[in-house]
């Protein structure tokens, strides 16, 4: 029979936990631990048995195979794995995935570019959450041209559905007769955020293509094709959601504050 242990640090880097160097210097800085007692380096497990933990915590390693990928969402298909109306779901795009795969957020019906898909659900949920604040880049074709105080609100945050979004980074790419090109960054995703901020500010939307995701840029990738995330793309993905969501930790508390004032001058509480 096959041996089917593998050496630690391979496991970790090829699940996308850390470079195999970085694992290293956590073997040795005895951050890693296999079944509740300290590794060695170039120690071999069974990622399908051994449980390992980093700093405490336990390392999730798939029992079956955890498939990261990039789509090039085209216009006109529908971010779901089915619809009632028979229209073209990204779900049918990747039907020679790997494993069954689920996206990471949503683009409309309308936009396209990068989007991230997965069965790995905690990565999905930490990219998803509120509090991770994950940058998302978008190029948007608006129409007419843009002027320098829309640009200011824009990127001094839009209040949608009473609450302010935060502040996003706005830089205007090319300007023709009639339309501009801008490059905006955000760092949440409330239900078409980018859509409703420009409508605000009296912009009309001819094109949206996302680019980038944290790290990850979506390069020269096709329409309607995907490709995996290599593994050094899924330590850089998991490094900046752990970042964001660090950054991020100190808001809630003042925020729940804020909100707290807020509701108390409303008269009512803020449920979402």
């Amino acid at each position: 029979m096959p041996d089917s242990k593998v050496r630690i640090q391979k496991v970790l880097s090829e699940h996308g936990i850390m470079s195999r160097r970085a694992a290293e210097r956590a073997i040795l800085d005895g951050r890693v631990s296999v079944n509740g007692r300290p590794c060695e380096t170039g120690q071999k497990i069974d990622p399908r048995r051994d449980i390992v933990a980093l700093d405490g915590e336990r390392v999730e390693l798939s029992r079956g195979r955890r498939v990261y990928l990039m789509l090039n969402k085209p216009r006109g298909c529908v971010t779901t794995t089915s619809d009632e109306q028979g229209r073209k779901c990204v779900a049918d795009l990747v039907l020679d995935a790997p494993e069954k795969v689920y996206p990471i957020g949503r683009l409309d019906r309308v936009s396209e570019g990068l989007l991230l898909m997965t069965n790995d659900g905690n990565l999905a949920n930490d990219i998803m959450h509120p509090s991770g604040h994950v940058a998302k880049t978008y190029r948007v074709t608006v129409r007419p041209d843009v002027t320098e105080e829309q640009l200011i609100r824009l990127s001094s945050g839009i209040e949608l559905d009473g609450k302010k979004t935060l502040p996003a980074t706005v830089h205007v790419i090319s300007r023709e007769p009639g339309r501009a090109v801008m490059q905006l960054t955000i760092y949440e995703g409330r239900n078409r955020q980018i859509r409703r901020m420009c409508e605000a500010v009296g912009l009309e939307i001819a094109r949206l293509r996302r680019t980038s995701i944290g790290p990850i840029k979506l390069g020269m990738l096709p329409p309607g094709e995907w490709r995996e995330l290599t593994p050094s793309e899924l330590i850089a993905l998991r490094a900046s959601v752990k970042k964001a969501k660090n950054r991020d930790a100190a808001l809630p508390r003042n925020n729940a504050r804020r909100d707290a004032k807020g509701s108390a001058k409303k008269g009512r509480s803020d449920s979402r």
